[in-house]
């Protein structure tokens, strides 16, 4: 019943609404009487405009993240670490016999000095304060614990004065050393050894007839250092003939003095790289 009130009611309004709008539409010509150049079809073109693109706003991370930026530099260079050399590293500088070659944003550190005809070159690199093994590290100080810990049942009845002096001391990392020494006419000789706890280890000791092989600064030369026979580690050498080649270097200042300098400069560049490379990317990242 409803639906039969429904469809008479809209009915005549259906009726009414169409006549009125069919008045109320001019009438349009068919087709047939268009004029010839309205019925071709009218070519399209690409958009074009001469302004210049819009970009896209800055990121909502770049404020936060320029501000976190900022935060680590200044707890970085607040206590001006960074700024002045240390006394270890002003005193072995000043009073030894290399000159240092340490360029802003590299990893390479390098010493050089001559003594007599040779040319002697050493170098490092703060990877290897990067790149320490936490394993490794957590391994050694567990023995050490271990060591202390039997040390201690040992000293019981030792007084507290003598364990003070007897106490050991903590070990430093390594810090791997190129030692290389060139003399005209002659090739050179190549020492790869590590700094540690202020000793220099000797690993190996290799003799190259073309210099330039001796640092191996280019792939190829690289390349054919490598299918070169390098001789056998140190430690297999000679007991007195490691003697002699550890005082051959330590003459010429490949010593304990080195060994100390090397893991100092390597924790001050290192810091000074890490505060430039903050700097760097919190000016990449903010908008000033």
């Amino acid at each position: 019943m409803f639906s039969i009130r429904s469809l008479t009611r809209s009915v005549p309004r259906t009726l009414s609404r169409s006549i009125a709008t069919s008045a109320a539409r001019p009438l349009q010509r068919s087709a047939f009487f268009q004029p010839t150049w309205k019925l071709m079809s009218r070519p399209s073109y690409a958009a074009f405009s001469t302004s210049r693109p819009r970009f896209e706003a800055a990121g909502q991370v770049d404020v936060e993240l320029a501000a976190k930026f900022q935060e680590e530099l200044s707890l970085e260079t607040e206590s001006g670490e960074t700024e002045e050399l240390p006394e270890s590293v002003k005193y072995f500088l000043d009073n030894g016999p290399f000159e240092i070659i340490d360029k802003a944003g590299e990893e390479e550190v390098v010493l050089t000095r001559k003594f007599g005809d040779e040319n002697i070159r050493v170098s490092f690199t703060i990877a290897d304060l990067q790149n320490i093994n936490p394993e490794e590290d957590f391994a050694d100080s567990a023995l050490q614990d271990e060591l202390e810990m039997d040390q201690s049942r040992s000293n019981k009845d030792v007084s507290p004065e003598e364990n003070l002096d007897e106490q050991p001391l903590e070990p430093g990392y390594l810090a791997r050393v190129d030692v290389t020494i060139e003399k005209p006419g002659k090739g050179a000789m190549h020492v790869d050894a590590v700094a540690r706890d202020g000793l220099i280890q000797i690993e190996n000791v290799s003799y190259f007839s073309k210099a330039e092989l001796a640092t191996a600064e280019t792939p190829d030369k690289e390349w054919e250092r490598q299918s070169l026979y390098a001789g056998p580690p140190f430690g297999n050498l000679d007991e007195e003939l490691q003697t002699l080649i550890e005082r051959y270097l330590d003459e010429r200042g490949i010593d304990t003095a080195l060994a100390s300098f090397v893991p100092d400069y390597i924790d001050f560049k290192e810091q000074r790289e890490y505060v430039r490379w903050l700097g760097n990317l919190k000016g990449f990242v903010g908008n000033n």
